[in-house]
């Protein structure tokens, strides 16, 4: 890891929980005060020259205890009325009608101000609030004038044909048999190449995975709808539970009934990452690294896959509740789309991985992407070659590490991924076999567990001091205690399929043969 940037991001993170802290905004600053700790013990790790670093860790992991305090005698904040999230969703609607209008799309426009427009008027007539009157009544104003421009300036384009669907389906391979331009968003086939007929055959008898279609993601699907005046819900229905998550599940909720300021992305962070009953710890490693390498890199690898986006690329919080998210799945890159339902126990915590910050949805959003097309929450486990595949389209390889495998060398193994590592050519995680509860004590390890490589270093043991690897124990020892696991970073659920000691790196494509 690279300890200049890691010093810029424990600056940055404790600059913002401290904004957050004094704003009374204590769960969010308690994220941030753990982001910054974490920030500071790996830069450290790194080969940091800052002084008080320690010092400095006990300070913030401090103020995470008092705040949690804190956050236990705060009453929580109401949360929002039907008639704030009414308004919510009109907002979101005209953002929506305002970008089509801007690509000229004058139909799909004019239709979303109305929407907006119906809804502000329907919520003014039902709440006696007059602050939030004067909101919607403003917004309708505005949404009906665009709306009306529009209609003058290109009447006769709305008034001719029929209603546009919006739910475009990706390319129709009952159609002919002929070769057909098919281009895949993001994808790394030459521009303008083609399918075969028998490539759109085989596409087309891969797409329906535990008896549901998950067509190519194509460039068509980057116009796809997610702005309605209702909350839209999955027509597939609710995922299917695991038995962990029946014994304890009370309902589904939306996030909005979860907390009051819901958020895609506050930061992307692998140590935010929580995982609960559902035995995915190989997707949730899998996800972590890739959460990582987006962070050190400066390059959108895992929140490329999330829409909607908004003109930056960077996903966003959607309040009419409808999702799309992009998986590589049996050769080419499909398009799974979700509803924002996710299922909690019976004191409202959620029963899926999450995000330490409440307010964050892209770690469990992404998951239920991955568990539908796995067929529900109740899934028998993986393997990261699969997950992170699934996830970036990067090609896996399987490294194993038994003692009995003579074509496995530890020294040209560890070499290796050193160096691809260290300049960004793969993404590793690790995997543990069947071992005893004393080798686990041990080894501080999880039997049939996965876990993300964060990072590779080499070192003499001359290189340590005694007193350093005293004090880096120690700190480590009190993050586990504040729940910051370092070195195991996804909660103890372990795989049944996860049977045999592995790394399993994936590189570019770019770097494969």
């Amino acid at each position: 890891m690279d300890c200049t940037a890691l010093e810029i991001d424990a600056f940055k993170f404790a600059k913002t929980a401290v904004t957050y802290d004094q704003s009374g905004k204590y769960n969010e600053a308690v994220f941030y005060y753990k982001e910054a700790a974490q920030a500071l013990i790996y830069s450290g790790m790194a080969g940091s020259k800052l002084e008080g670093i320690q010092v400095k860790v006990n300070e913030y992991l401090d103020r995470v205890q008092a705040l949690h305090n804190a956050v236990q005698a705060q009453k929580s904040d109401p949360l929002k009325s039907r008639q704030h999230l009414d308004l919510e969703r009109a907002h979101f609607l005209v953002t929506q009608a305002f970008e089509e209008d801007e690509k000229g799309n004058d139909d799909e426009a004019v239709e979303l101000y109305t929407q907006a427009v119906e809804l502000c008027i329907n919520t003014s007539n039902e709440t006696s609030d007059q602050a939030l009157q004067i909101k919607l009544k403003q917004l309708a104003r505005q949404a009906l004038e665009r709306a009306e421009g529009l209609k003058e300036s290109h009447g006769s384009s709305s008034s001719g044909g029929p209603a546009r669907q919006f739910f475009p389906l990706g390319p129709d391979f009952s159609l002919q048999e002929r070769p057909q331009p098919v281009r895949a968003v993001q994808s790394s086939e030459p521009s303008g190449q083609r399918y075969s007929g028998e490539e759109i055959e085989v596409l087309r008898s891969t797409s329906t995975i535990n008896g549901i279609a998950y067509v190519p993601f194509m460039s068509v699907d980057l116009r796809e709808r997610f702005a309605f005046p209702v909350p839209f819900s999955d027509k597939l229905g609710k995922l299917a539970l695991s038995p962990k998550q029946k014994a304890i599940f009370s309902r589904w909720v939306r996030p909005d009934e979860l907390c009051n300021n819901p958020t895609m992305i506050m930061s992307v962070s692998s140590f935010s990452i929580k995982q609960t009953v559902v035995s995915d710890c190989s997707f949730v490693a899998s996800l972590a690294i890739s959460a990582a390498y987006e962070r050190r890199y400066n390059k959108k690898l895992i929140t490329s896959v999330i829409y909607p986006q908004n003109r930056r690329g960077e996903p966003e919080y959607n309040p009419c509740g409808k999702y799309m998210v992009k998986l590589h799945i049996n050769g080419v890159p499909r398009k799974v789309i979700i509803d924002d339902f996710l299922p909690v126990d019976r004191n409202g915590e959620l029963l899926c991985s999450y995000s330490s910050n409440r307010n964050e949805l892209w770690v469990s959003l992404i998951e239920k992407a991955y568990m539908k097309v796995m067929g529900g929450y109740d899934f028998p486990g993986s393997n990261s070659n699969i997950d992170l595949h699934a996830l970036t389209g990067w090609i896996p390889e399987r490294i194993a590490m038994h003692s009995d495998n003579q074509s496995f060398s530890k020294d040209d193994t560890f070499r290796m991924l050193y160096q691809r590592f260290h300049r960004g050519d793969v993404l590793i995680t690790t995997a543990t076999g069947v071992m005893t509860d004393e080798e686990g004590e041990k080894w501080g390890l999880v039997p049939t567990h996965a876990y993300a490589v964060l990072d590779i270093r080499e070192h003499k043991l001359s290189d340590f001091r005694k007193q350093d690897l005293i004090g880096w124990r120690w700190l480590l020892r009190r993050l586990r205690r504040q729940k910051l696991n370092i070195v195991q970073l996804l909660s103890p659920e372990t795989s049944e399929t996860d049977r045999s000691a592995t790394h399993n790196s994936v590189r570019r494509k770019s770097e494969a043969t």
